[in-house]
């Protein structure tokens, strides 16, 4: 492709989105630029405090524990008091628990401070994606979702290289680095993100009460199967992606290399992102989901799976290309599907159930990890990821057989029940409050 192909490629795939989506994008870029803690937890506690790896998992899934907690709660947050105040309050307190983290020595206290900071980094995630269903027009969602996730990972291909070296001269010096940048996050947010929460209206369909149409609550998305199946598959696809950030990381440090050699390798998955995302963006928009969602199943599982044949970074890292594409595919994809299959008024809700399903990975992923690496040693981890991205594939495979198309109607709640056999459509998505 020419220079002005790929100018005009890059025009058309950030053209087009609201001011108030890039400010949020901004936002997010600046948080993770100052990711510190769930890269290098396990090498900090391992290397530098001494800690068994199974110690390290106990940790870790402390932290993901939180982010279980919190995940739901927020959720109903982001549904009842707004998007805005829910990421502030979100910010806030994750900038003063990662500080605190850093300060702390007793085990326990390092245990307890983790949990704090997971449940404090995790509340925002389900704001933030209501948010961006707010604000974008459902044709332009995914390539939304997308480069949200290009701003994670830019900020996460600049900062990881860079910690590891941090790291090596101070790990008090990340910890407090983190807690400044997500400050930063929420100065952003606060000066130029309005609050997007739809306003609730009066409805206008027969035969459904205003009520009905605009009380969705967390029995609903219980209720909901489809959308239960597809939290249920994120869960096994998450429990597969932290094993980059919690299984790698210790089996690395067995191997003998260092946190600077496990920072150099992981950064190729933030740089591949940061390349790719524009141009395979442009690709799974003409695409069917049900085939990206099983292909990056497969490539998820059988990407980590060949770790268990590496034996210096270059293989590491390569490794770590096979399994990246599979996340660059799956991440948009699936946030699509989840707003596809969310109503506007639960969107916070049906977020925080989809988060969740990551929180409760982060919570199991660090148990299996450190259990099965002290126990059976690294191959069978990745062994049974393998397995893992090949179960979540077929998962797919059933799940989606029958789901409707982008702008179909899908039937949820009361106001799917209230709906059914009448032949009429629910209302699009109210315009947000800015």
């Amino acid at each position: 492709m020419s220079v002005t192909g790929l100018r005009r490629a890059a025009s058309e795939t950030v053209s087009g989105l609201p001011r108030e989506f890039w400010w949020l994008w901004t936002s997010t870029l600046v948080n993770r630029l100052g990711a510190f803690v769930a890269t290098f937890m396990a090498l900090y506690l391992t290397l530098d405090r001494g800690y068994s790896a199974s110690y390290a998992g106990l940790v870790a899934a402390l932290h993901g524990l939180g982010g279980v907690v919190a995940s739901l709660g927020a959720g109903v947050m982001t549904d009842r008091f707004g998007r805005r105040p829910t990421m502030l309050i979100a910010q806030i307190s994750t900038a003063v628990s990662v500080a605190v983290l850093g300060f702390m020595v007793h085990p326990v206290a390092i245990a307890a401070v983790a949990f704090v900071v997971g449940m404090a980094s995790s509340a925002s995630r389900p704001a933030v994606q209501a948010m961006i269903a707010d604000i974008v027009r459902p044709e332009d969602r995914v390539r939304a979702f997308s480069l949200n996730y290009w701003a994670i990972n830019l900020g996460f291909a600049v900062s990881s290289a860079g910690a590891g070296f941090v790291a090596e001269y101070s790990y008090l010096a990340g910890f407090v680095g983190e807690a400044l940048m997500t400050l930063v996050c929420a100065v952003v947010v606060y000066m130029k993100v309005p609050e997007s929460r739809p306003e609730k209206a009066p409805s206008t369909l027969r035969g459904v009460s205003p009520a009905a149409a605009d009380d969705v609550r967390l029995g609903t998305v219980l209720r909901d199967r489809r959308f239960m199946g597809v939290v249920g598959l994120s869960f096994v696809i998450a429990l597969i992606f932290q094993q980059g950030y919690v299984g790698l990381p210790v089996a690395m440090g067995t191997d003998g290399f260092s946190s600077s050699d496990f920072g150099t390798a992981v950064a190729v998955n933030g740089v591949l992102i940061v390349v790719l995302q524009i141009p395979v963006t442009r690709f799974i928009q003409s695409r069917d989901p049900r085939r990206l969602l099983i292909v990056s199943s497969l490539l998820a599982g059988y990407g980590f799976g060949l770790t268990a044949f590496a034996g210096s970074v270059a293989v590491y890292a390569l490794t770590i290309c096979v399994w990246t594409v599979a996340e660059i595919v799956n991440a948009p994809v699936q946030n699509g599907l989840v707003v596809q299959l969310s109503p506007a008024h639960g969107r916070g809700r049906y977020q925080g159930m989809y988060t969740l399903s990551w929180s409760a990975a982060a919570l199991v992923a660090p148990l299996m990890s450190g259990v099965v690496i002290d126990h059976f040693g690294a191959g069978w981890l990745w062994g049974t990821c393998a397995v893992l991205g090949t179960v979540a594939a077929f998962g797919y495979w059933l799940l989606m057989r029958n789901l409707p198309r982008e702008g179909e109607t899908v039937e949820r709640g009361p106001v799917g029940a209230a709906l059914a056999g009448t032949g009429q459509q629910p209302e699009p998505a109210l315009e947000p409050t800015v």
